[in-house]
């Protein structure tokens, strides 16, 4: 944690404490949402029931209304004062097909099966008779039987001969549907669940995969045993929510693991699914906090930490040799005190700097004039000679004016020379600026350069130079811009064989003012790119010292602005002065004090 940054530092805490709210809220919102899917599930459970039993409610009255219009009917009764088993059993298959019934019988007086009809593979009649004729009977409310392998549910009504209160009882009639898997899942649609069917410890209809049923049938002892109670059982890769409802009347065997019950599963497959939706959305809603907590925390973080960023940049701006780099005010009290401290050695370190500089000024202008001495020396010898054959009388004319061109042209070279070491000189002193039109300034240096000798065969492009007042120093801008200019030239001149080129730009770009200058030379040779703008540095010149572009990289620094070196669209060699738009306003207060290779004002 030492080795990271104040930022950094604030910010792992604050990741971690937010990654652990998500979490436990996660944990916290999963529980809730669980337990009220459980309840929910509950519920539907006893929803499930009721819908049952109200089914079965319309199914028995439906039933005991059958079973009591068939004890109605003459012709059954006519049967059964026969009294004759086998024409009772005979007749009787006529009755059981008019009833469309899965189950028909018919019991004398004293509750002796005589004739017994079923679907399927024929019932035990033993059975039916113990099961059909176990007093009390009550005709008025079916019952649910559990005969051989099928749950049925049977309504009995007695057959009277005469009237209910004063005839006679000639025996009953039973009529019976069988509880199977139709039945199961009409009610399983009912009740949106499945459903089980289960009397004697067996299942007799489910909705359940065989394999299913095996398990739970394993487990029909720890089952509920009413719609109040639930239990959660796990059968083949699904979990259930169990409730059971009996479905005894009170005939039915009290033992309820015995009697008859409707068993009703619901899976939690869909509540799951909605708990995972639910994590999703936490997960997603955690995230999003964490990431827009964590934004907002960098925000705040930056305003506290800003300060000392300022203050570790300056530092570093200091090692570089930056002293006009400014510190922020901003921040508490220490971080102030400290940034004034800083100010005050950033100043003290800047007056040093500067008299560095001056002596170092004072060394290269020394080492300038023992350089130029020789180029000195070769045009003083060249005019003197040049002197001494005009003032001999038989030289023809053209060959004078030839030798007066050599003299001028040595005069120029010598008055450049001189001009680029008195401006060596001076740079670094207070400017003059005043509101003067950019475009004239660059008009006046192009005129210069074309009557110099290094600009002869090439030609001069001035590009649509639009109108352009800005506060700037008019002579050394001029003179930045026909150094440029002669360097163009002479660099145009090396070309191969392309007819050279200069072409001079002013342009307005975002917050800076460019004035470009390029040349269809060869180019700056790699060697000399990375200190193509130092003293004395100079490739492929004829004559000269190599002040040229340091000159104009320092007149743009004391303008507060620099020199770039660059290419055209065209690949064409460029440099461009880079002034400030700034410079566009007038009348600030310049600081006259500037030191060289720095930006010491600002427009």
């Amino acid at each position: 944690m030492d080795r990271l940054r104040m930022r950094t530092t604030l910010l792992i805490p604050l990741v971690l404490l937010s990654f652990g709210c998500c979490v436990v809220s996660l944990l916290v919102i999963r529980t809730i949402v669980q337990r009220q899917i459980e309840a929910s599930l509950a519920l539907d459970l006893r929803h499930s029931v009721r819908t049952y039993q109200n089914l079965q409610h319309q199914r028995r009255e439906l039933l005991s209304r059958e079973s009591a219009l068939l004890a109605n009917l003459p012709p059954l009764k006519a049967l059964m004062t026969t009294a004759d088993a086998r024409t009772i059993e005979d007749g009787g298959a006529e009755f059981w097909q008019l009833s469309r019934s899965d189950l028909f019988a018919l019991l004398d007086q004293s509750g002796k099966l005589v004739a017994l009809y079923n679907r399927g593979n024929p019932l035990n009649r033993t059975k039916v008779e113990q099961a059909l004729g176990r007093p009390p009977r009550m005709p008025d409310e079916p019952m649910l039987l559990a005969l051989d392998d099928h749950l049925y549910e049977i309504a009995m009504q007695p057959l009277w001969f005469g009237s209910r209160d004063r005839g006679t009882e000639l025996g009953s009639v039973a009529v019976g549907y069988a509880i199977d898997d139709q039945v199961a899942r009409e009610v399983s649609e009912a009740a949106a669940a499945e459903v089980v069917f289960i009397a004697d410890g067996r299942i007799f209809a489910s909705t359940l995969q065989p394999e299913m049923q095996r398990q739970l049938t394993e487990r029909l002892q720890g089952l509920p045993q009413s719609p109040a109670g639930n239990q959660k059982i796990r059968l083949g890769s699904e979990d259930y929510l169990v409730t059971s409802s009996n479905l005894s009347d009170s005939r039915s065997n009290s033992d309820a693991n015995v009697g008859p019950r409707l068993v009703v599963l619901k899976s939690f497959e869909q509540a799951s699914q909605l708990v995972e939706e639910v994590n999703r959305w936490v997960l997603t809603l955690g995230l999003l906090t964490l990431l827009v907590g964590t934004a907002m925390f960098i925000s705040v973080s930056r305003t506290l930490t800003r300060p000392l960023k300022v203050l570790v940049e300056g530092t570093r701006a200091l090692a570089q040799g930056n002293f006009e780099y400014r510190l922020s005010k901003d921040g508490a009290e220490e971080i102030r005190e400290l940034s004034r401290a800083f100010d005050r050695m950033r100043v003290e370190l800047r007056s040093a700097q500067a008299e560095l500089i001056d002596t170092e000024r004072l060394a290269t202008i020394g080492r300038m004039a023992s350089s130029i001495s020789h180029d000195l020396r070769h045009y003083l010898s060249a005019m003197y000679a040049n002197a001494e054959f005009m003032n001999d009388g038989a030289i023809p004319q053209a060959e004078r004016d030839d030798l007066l061109e050599e003299v001028r042209v040595a005069v120029q070279g010598m008055t450049d020379l001189l001009d680029s070491l008195l401006l060596f000189t001076q740079t670094g002193r207070a400017l003059h600026p005043e509101y003067q039109s950019l475009d004239s300034i660059l008009e006046n240096a192009a005129n210069m350069v074309r009557s110099h000798p290094a600009s002869r065969d090439v030609t001069v492009v001035l590009n649509e130079l639009s109108p352009l007042m800005a506060w700037v120093d008019g002579k050394k801008i001029g003179r930045a811009v026909y150094n440029l200019l002669l360097n163009g030239c002479q660099a145009a001149h090396r070309g191969d064989g392309k007819p050279p080129t200069v072409t001079l730009t002013l342009f307005e770009v975002d917050d800076s003012i460019r004035i470009q200058i390029a040349d269809n030379g060869p180019g700056v040779p790699e060697a000399i790119r990375e200190k193509i703008f130092l003293p004395f540095v100079s490739e492929g010149r004829e004559s000269g010292v190599g002040l040229g572009l340091t000159l104009a990289q320092q007149i743009a620094q004391e303008h507060g602005g620099s020199i770039e070196l660059g290419e055209t669209a065209e690949h064409h060699t460029s440099f461009a002065i880079v002034l400030p738009r700034t410079a566009l306003r007038g009348g600030d207060q310049v600081n006259e004090k500037t030191i060289e290779g720095t930006q010491a004002h600002t427009f």
